[in-house]
């Protein structure tokens, strides 16, 4: 097998592909030097402090000035020379025409379109969230200085993927709180750049929070309460938006449709205010989904005026409206006392303060650091180049008996391909997406390698009837092997639509069997979904040889596909997300929001940090064309914590046996894992180590739940060497029902792979940590 592209070629095709172009498409937003009016103006000085500037430009504003900047279609202010701007962007994985701040065509036909985050996420690979995020960055720069896109993206969606049948599950990282703060923080980062306090593009982790239900049995997302326990609230759903704030520095929150325990988010002082400015320190603005005040207003009746929710949205934190209630709305808030100016210039503050670092006052585009891309650096075969080692990476191989993959081109001559995402194209790219630069679908991709027989077996993936059942069936009697290529669309999944259950949809179960039957050699089935499907038909079937998951694999899916099934790479992509057995919806509404299994009332919990109960597949599963082995070559045995020296023993530190957080001395706590990852095989392979923790038993705790991973390419019969560190406040700890973070004393079990260590933790004398 070709090893993977490595990290340093990547990056030397990626600034080959660099252009130096000269920007003429786009007038400066604000600050423009040939204004007389305006260049000496102190909001305009870039030598001057980000801060001072906004203080200068809120000082020249009217309060009718200000009501217009706090909505997504911001107004222009021609006096100041400052001109309107759109901030509703979209960069889920790839810029995106979805929102109206972006527009395809001219010099900018389409962009780089990677796989849906699902596909992505089930790569765990750190480094290559942040590479796409850099390329999609250096797009929307282009972009933007063409004139046809914003700075501000509403991306990445750092939801957990909590029930199965969410629609938008495949949007997010998956199910794992740690995965998904870890993917928000890399991706972040990459579009945002590392020039300091300035940023290449305005990012945004969003929906906040505990938002994963769309419209499920007659509940949807404007009028549902999502009704929490304090402990889910810390353990699970705040855990990705606090990384992505400390972590990732991202420039901007988007609070969420629905209501937390009786209070709609955006109108949450206790969640936008207190905890992600407060607690957490966003430097940026918080903007609101779209509509969500005036939908707390008219849909969920909170407040009786709209000068109210004008008000309460404000004063709770929210600084940016996508929509014109606020625009609409705020002034009359002010003249009638529910608000103060103060309050207005605090909003402004906040988004002010991200437009300046983006370098919008600071006239000419040319003298910006990014001022020189252009269309030449939008669908760079660098950028194409990455869209597909992403997809190879994020493939997962779920069964391989025999083995039957990879496919040798020399025992097999043709190929069936069969099924109604066999030569998809769109499906690929999943939602949220843009305009690709170029497809290979995944009958293409398979054309590449060997002669082909195709028949698409059901009209598309609702499958309705068996019209097209007997050429699938047909074909493959008369090829050397068979490829299904089935699944899922944004007809069943999607924003606004959940699922109604885990099983293929319409009679696309029946297709693979009978083609399976029928196929005169290997069945290979290949399944194109965001969510997990129940195929444990096809898993327990010994006449369907191979299953993989491709997820929705982006512009190069096919490809990506094809290389994998005929060895051309080795697969090496993980489950982000259970695959629950259909029997697991039996009494389980998605409206119920606990994460914890009951045993009283036979509640079966959710993800496998709570659930206990059969899988299909479980999370972290994924095999390989060769075998790992995992040795611990070193860890310690025993570690100490240390209290702050602020707080005596008690109660209030030690519950049950178990320290609270913040009163431990956390800043050097972690422990250190030394790993060996031998490769057994023939083949080199880039594998995911996967590391979890069991904490000591209690009826609150996670049965494990994941701590650290790290992708290391390992070539055929190698051995490489993995330390891993895992801080142990951040990542041992646990939280009790009162939803304090709190280090259990006793053994923690470290699971990595076949691999256990045990490492007892227990409280310090003398502050020293032993190993």
């Amino acid at each position: 097998m070709p090893s993977p592209l490595s990290v340093t070629f990547l990056l030397f095709l990626l600034l080959l592909g660099a252009s130096f172009y000269t920007i003429e498409a786009r007038e400066p937003f604000a600050c423009d030097p040939k204004d007389a009016k305006t260049k000496g103006l102190p909001f305009c000085l870039a030598s001057l402090e980000v801060e001072d500037r906004v203080k200068d430009l809120i000082g020249r504003l009217t309060l009718q000035e200000k009501v217009k900047l706090l909505v997504n279609n911001a107004a222009a202010v021609p006096r100041l020379g400052i001109k309107g701007y759109e901030w509703w962007s979209e960069a889920l994985h790839g810029v995106s025409n979805v929102g109206p701040g972006t527009k395809f065509g001219g010099d900018f036909p389409g962009a780089t379109s990677f796989p849906q985050v699902i596909t992505t996420a089930a790569s765990f690979n750190a480094s290559l969230w942040e590479s796409i995020g850099r390329v999609v960055s250096d797009e929307a720069r282009a972009m933007y200085n063409g004139g046809v896109a914003g700075l501000t993206y509403w991306s990445p969606n750092v939801n957990i993927f909590r029930d199965p049948r969410w629609g938008r599950g495949q949007e997010t990282p998956g199910e794992d709180p740690v995965l998904v703060g870890k993917y928000a923080a890399s991706y972040v980062r990459g579009l945002q750049g590392n020039d300091g306090n300035r940023l290449k593009v305005a990012a945004c982790c969003k929906h906040f929070t505990a938002y994963d239900l769309d419209n499920w049995n007659g509940v949807d997302r404007y009028h549902f309460n999502a009704k929490v326990s304090k402990q889910d609230i810390v353990d699970t759903f705040d855990v990705p938006f606090k990384m992505c704030v400390k972590e990732g520095k991202v420039a901007s929150v988007m609070c969420s449709y629905n209501q937390v325990n009786g209070v709609p988010t955006c109108a949450d002082p206790n969640l936008l205010k207190k905890t992600v400015r407060g607690v957490w320190g966003l430097d940026g603005y918080i903007v609101s989904d779209c509509d969500s005040v005036r939908v707390y207003y008219d849909q969920q009746h909170y407040t009786s005026t709209p000068e109210e929710a004008a008000a309460d949205a404000i004063k709770a934190g929210l600084d940016l409206d996508c929509g014109p209630f606020l625009a609409v709305h705020t002034e009359d808030a002010v003249k009638k006392g529910l608000l103060n100016e103060k309050d207005v210039n605090t909003a402004l503050a906040n988004t002010l303060n991200v437009q300046v670092r983006l370098g919008m006052f600071d006239g000419e585009l040319s003298k910006h650091p990014f001022g020189n891309l252009g269309p030449k650096d939008v669908c760079t075969p660098a950028h194409q180049e990455l869209a597909l080692e992403s997809a190879r990476q994020g493939i997962v191989l779920l069964k391989n008996r025999g083995p039957s993959l990879p496919l040798s081109t020399r025992r097999y001559r043709t190929v069936a391909v069969i099924g109604p995402n066999s030569n998809v194209t769109n499906t690929m790219i999943g939602n949220y997406a843009g305009v690709a630069c170029e497809y290979t679908s995944p009958l293409q991709g398979i054309e590449r390698y060997i002669k082909t027989i195709h028949q698409q077996g059901c009209a598309d993936v609702t499958c309705t009837d068996n019209k097209l059942f007997s050429a699938a069936v047909n074909a493959a009697s008369q090829a050397d092997a068979t490829i299904l290529v089935v699944g899922l669309d944004q007809t069943i999944e999607a924003e606004f639509k959940d699922r109604a259950g885990l099983v293929l949809p319409g009679r696309q179960q029946e297709l693979v069997s009978k083609v399976a039957a029928a196929s005169k050699g290997p069945t290979i089935l290949v399944l194109m979904s965001g969510g997990p499907i129940d195929v444990a038909f096809a898993k327990n079937d010994p006449r369907i040889f191979a299953i993989l998951w491709t997820g929705y694999p982006g512009q190069a899916g096919g490809a990506a596909i094809a290389d994998i099934l005929f060895g051309a790479y080795n697969p090496g992509g993980k489950l982000p997300m259970t695959w629950y057995p259909q029997d697991y919806l039996k009494n389980l509404p998605m409206t119920t929001m606990a994460m914890r299994s009951s045993q009283s009332t036979g509640y079966p919990g959710r993800t496998y940090r709570f659930y206990k109960g059969p899988v299909v597949y479980p999370f972290g599963y994924g095999i390989s064309y060769t075998k790992y082995v995992h040795t611990i070559a070193s860890a310690p045995s025993v570690i100490s914590i240390p209290l702050d020296g602020r707080h005596s023993r008690g109660n209030t530190t030690t519950s049950g046996k178990a320290i609270r957080v913040t009163h431990a001395k956390c800043n050097r706590l972690s422990i250190g894992v030394q790993v060996d990852v031998r490769n057994k095989g023939s083949r080199d392979g880039s594998h995911t180590l996967l590391v979890f923790s069991a904490p000591p038993a209690g009826h609150w705790v996670p049965h494990k739940q994941l701590v650290a991973f790290e992708k290391v390419h390992v070539p055929a019969r190698a051995q490489r060497r993995v330390l891993i560190n895992i801080h142990v406040c951040k990542y041992l700890s646990v939280v009790d029902k009162s939803g304090i973070r709190r280090i259990p004393m006793g053994l923690h079990s470290l699971h990595i792979g076949d691999t256990k260590h045990s490492v007892s933790i227990q409280e310090a004398k003398l502050g020293v940590i032993k190993s």
